[in-house]
């Protein structure tokens, strides 16, 4: 096996070993990015589903009751906050928000076997604010953020809580059947966010697969780039002097010495190899004499 061989085989098994650790990083590193990235979006979701509600509470809900309104839709937190997402899911249809209740006045945010599931984790773990995981969807993976809904205002009773003190037009549009017997500080449902995963995860790929063929590039120009160098530095001048001591060996004390140039160990073998020879023709004389 040549010295050529040897030192290609050497690199390239150290640097496939650096390639494959950086890719496993970068992968790595690329991913959470994406779930990040992902999650990120989740939450100005629902940060924005709040700040609704909140504008509902404080702005919109008492000018309606200072108009004599005792009863619209707008006056509900919950409906502000879908009636905004709504907007948004127009245009982004993955983008899901819900209001998942166990006992909804709205049978449409009544919550499914597995959202009631979410708002049972809620009720048992009082003191956590927020649950975040993913699910396995028709339409592919999703990454979801959910709250608790907690009641921690006696104004949410009035609608909610004893369906004799209900207004009337709330029993007219949603009937008396279900959303009442609420309490405080019951956790009656939970804020869900779900996110597609597949988009930002698409472009972690394809940014990985970016990287590491411009590390198969840069690794194959660097190979060749040394090659030439490893030609030049080492592999011609030993091929140079390995013909003079060949020979030398041969018999031919006339053969021409080859010099290297510098002060390196290339030039430093091949004045040893001058001097043997000198040495070799010195001693030749001497025996012939």
């Amino acid at each position: 096996m040549g010295l050529r061989t040897k030192f290609n085989l050497s690199f390239i098994i150290v640097a496939g070993i650096g390639v494959i650790a950086s890719g496993f990083i970068s992968y790595k590193m690329l991913q959470d990015n994406a779930r990040e990235e992902i999650l990120n979006t989740a939450g100005i979701i629902l940060e924005s589903a709040r700040a609704n509600r909140g504008y509902t509470i404080d702005e919109i809900r008492p000018l309606l009751k200072s108009l004599n309104q005792e009863f619209l839709p707008q006056m509900v937190p919950a409906y502000s906050a879908h009636a905004n997402i709504r907007r948004l899911h127009a245009r982004y249809p993955e983008y899901t928000y819900k209001e998942a209740t166990i006992n909804p006045t709205n049978p449409a945010s009544r919550a499914t076997d597995w959202e009631s599931t979410l708002v049972e984790y809620f009720k048992s773990h009082p003191d956590k604010k927020e649950l975040i995981g993913e699910q396995q969807a028709a339409k592919g993976q999703y990454l979801y953020i959910a709250r608790p809904i907690k009641i921690t205002k006696e104004g949410c009773l009035s609608c909610h809580g004893n369906v004799d003190d209900a207004p009337k037009a709330l029993l007219a549009q949603y009937g008396n059947a279900n959303g009442f017997g609420w309490k405080m500080n019951e956790i009656v449902g939970t804020q869900l966010v779900k996110v597609p995963m597949s988009l930002p995860l698409q472009r972690a790929d394809k940014a990985f697969k970016t990287f590491m063929l411009s590390m198969s590039v840069i690794f194959v120009t660097v190979i060749i780039m040394l090659n030439i160098l490893l030609n030049a530095i080492v592999i011609r001048p030993i091929r140079k002097m390995s013909q003079h001591a060949e020979k030398v060996s041969m018999g031919d004390l006339d053969a021409e010495d080859f010099k290297a140039k510098g002060k390196d160990e290339i030039a430093s073998l091949s004045s040893s190899i001058s001097r043997m020879h000198r040495s070799l023709v010195s001693a030749m004389k001497m025996i012939d004499e």
